[in-house]
């Protein structure tokens, strides 16, 4: 069963610990982590002082996202925990909470990601050659209204 609540500034840890094991499996789909003290620094802040949802599963964080007004800015699964429906709940939430519309940006690399955002009604509406983004990487914003 899977558990999804606002996380805290106690699940700091645990949600940073998903982002980092997320992104080291996803490569070479998206960019390695350059810095992984840089990024933990940078989720651990944005864990304390911003809008960050963990799901947890079997007794501890399976997925996080975090929002910052429309915009979902991290939406990563744990890889133990993938293809088991929890990202779209994530996504879910993410529509109820901002009912109005959500944009997103995902690397023009992870096409698994484009489709599961793609399958949940989001429309590529930007592509960029990534030369605005901490990766330079390129990648296209996606955008779901109701």
């Amino acid at each position: 069963m899977v558990t999804i609540r606002r996380a805290s500034a106690d699940d700091a840890e645990a949600v940073t610990d998903v982002w980092i094991r997320s992104r080291r499996h996803a490569v070479p789909l998206i960019p390695p982590v350059e810095s992984e003290p840089d990024a933990r620094a940078y989720l651990l802040r944005i864990v304390r002082d911003g809008e960050v949802w963990v799901a947890e599963a079997e007794g501890g964080a399976a997925a996080m996202m975090a929002l910052h007004d429309d915009w979902i800015g991290h939406l990563y699964v744990d890889p133990d925990f993938a293809r088991q429906g929890i990202g779209t709940q994530l996504v879910d939430l993410a529509k109820r909470l901002r009912p109005g519309g959500l944009q997103l940006w995902a690397f023009q690399s992870n096409v698994p990601a484009q489709r599961f955002y793609e399958q949940h009604g989001f429309v590529a509406v930007e592509w960029t050659d990534g030369s605005g983004n901490m990766e330079r990487a390129p990648d296209v914003r996606y955008v779901w209204r109701p």
